[in-house]
């Protein structure tokens, strides 16, 4: 692994190479994530469904703070492969597997102490608090496994490793299946069944993971840095800054999900927080292009921008806007036109179908114009500029949709959750145009000739 991947000379073919695998990893993780949901759905239950409605905050918390230690890592290992800056880099590495281990530890002990009260707290009614604490006690036992697996996977993608998150993804995917299957439908073991393939599949994933990481560190011979220099709070801190902004917009979904269940439970009951964990599960699809596009360009701007290479950076920009839009388009229209199909995937229920998916097609209706608000966000991200990604973070899920959602639910009822969706979208969209109509204007060669002056 070098950096030769990124100094190709071909844009287009350099963003495709990063965001191929990267795309088919998140698809083989939504796929992941929607295991479990079609097992209990079909042999347990929608009390069932209900419950991973109510598990998907712990879940995203749990892997939104590997997310803020790994993008952070990311960013840094590539900028410093651009400079030459081995030394920083071996140290970045070190720093990260160190810090996602603590930060994990820490929060599993929380949520294990004050388990039943954030289950409560997560809107579980006396019908779904069983199932709820069940799958949560059980998958909180595979996060730290998921935790390491996500920061080794993004330190070796910046390396130039570009399949190694698809091939780990892929690896707890199909154990997760057979798994299911087995405790479930052989073996009913209901919902707790479900919790343990899930925990199954994540530590067979992570020893796969920890092999190919363990060749690297030797590679880069890790094992020569000084112990003094293991841990820098200057790293640290410079590594939870920059993945801030993704661990916020992580965590956003997690929020929103805890309000929009006590929303709809005292609006629609059960079946509406029903309703929510499908759309929610279903509509992250989308995310897969979006996402994909943006986490592969961001080591290349990263690069680009360590090694001064400022028309590339912008090349790179322009490129992965025109492909998110046109890849998210396709997603959209392919789930609009068999929502009814994929939705009774995992409903049975006919009048229960019928009206998710309706709230479904309104719900998605504006979300490919989201590709530029998370373009924006990476960008910001990949060269450093930790206020402006952290405050574009927030902006579409806590500063727009949260008021949004609290003022229509109101007037609406449950059909106000459902548009407050695509408003959010839209707004969002437009604020992330203005955002990075500024960035293009900027002159970064003459930022850098300023630093460089006042180094020196």
């Amino acid at each position: 692994m070098d950096n030769k991947i990124f100094t190709s000379g071909n844009t287009k073919a350099t963003l495709l190479r990063f965001a191929i695998p990267s795309i088919i990893s998140l698809l083989v993780i939504e796929l992941y994530c929607m295991v479990d949901t079609v097992f209990v759905g079909r042999y347990v239950g929608t009390e069932a469904i209900a419950a991973l409605t109510l598990a998907f905050p712990v879940q995203r918390l749990l892997s939104a703070l590997p997310l803020l230690v790994g993008v952070g890592a990311t960013t840094l290992v590539a900028k410093h492969l651009g400079e030459k800056n081995i030394g920083e880099l071996k140290i970045t590495i070190r720093n990260s597997i160190f810090l996602t281990a603590i930060i994990l530890l820490i929060t599993m002990s929380f949520l294990f102490i004050f388990k039943d009260r954030i289950i409560y707290f997560l809107g579980a009614s006396s019908a779904t608090f069983d199932y709820a604490d069940k799958y949560i006690s059980i998958i909180m036992l595979g996060g730290l496994f998921q935790g390491l697996s996500i920061t080794m996977c993004s330190i070796m993608t910046a390396l130039g490793d570009t399949k190694i998150t698809l091939y780990s993804n892929s690896i707890g995917a199909i154990i997760n299946i057979f798994i299911n299957y087995l405790l479930i439908v052989v073996l009913s073991r209901g919902i707790e069944g479900a919790a343990i393939a899930t925990t199954l599949s994540q530590v067979v994933a992570f020893c796969y993971t920890l092999n190919k990481f363990l060749k690297l560190r030797k590679y880069y011979s890790l094992e020569g840095i000084k112990s003094k220099s293991s841990i820098s709070i200057g790293i640290i801190g410079t590594i939870l800054t920059i993945g801030f902004s993704t661990f916020v917009i992580e965590i956003s979904d997690a929020v929103v999900s805890i309000i929009l269940n006590n929303l709809l439970l005292s609006r629609g009951g059960d079946a509406a927080i029903v309703m929510v964990g499908v759309i929610t599960k279903i509509s992250m699809f989308m995310f897969i292009a979006i996402i994909g596009i943006s986490s592969a360009m961001q080591p290349i701007v990263a690069y680009n921008y360590g090694a001064g290479n400022y028309d590339e950076m912008k090349k790179t920009l322009k490129l992965s806007l025109k492909v998110v839009s046109f890849i998210s388009v396709i997603f959209w229209a392919i789930l609009v036109l068999f929502s009814n199909n994929i939705i009774g995937f995992f409903l049975e229920d006919k009048a229960l179908l019928a009206e998710t998916v309706r709230a479904f097609r309104i719900s998605i209706s504006l979300l490919p114009a989201v590709g530029i608000y998370y373009i924006a966000i990476h960008f910001y991200q990949s060269i450093g500029d930790a206020r402006s990604s952290f405050l574009l973070s927030v902006y579409r899920q806590l500063v727009v949709f949260i008021p949004v959602v609290l003022i229509l639910v109101n007037y609406l009822g449950v059909n106000g959750a459902w548009l407050s969706y695509p408003i959010s979208d839209g707004i969002s969209a437009i604020t992330s145009v203005f955002f990075l109509y500024k960035l293009w204007k900027f002159d970064f060669s003459e930022e850098m000739e300023s630093k460089g002056l006042q180094n020196a």
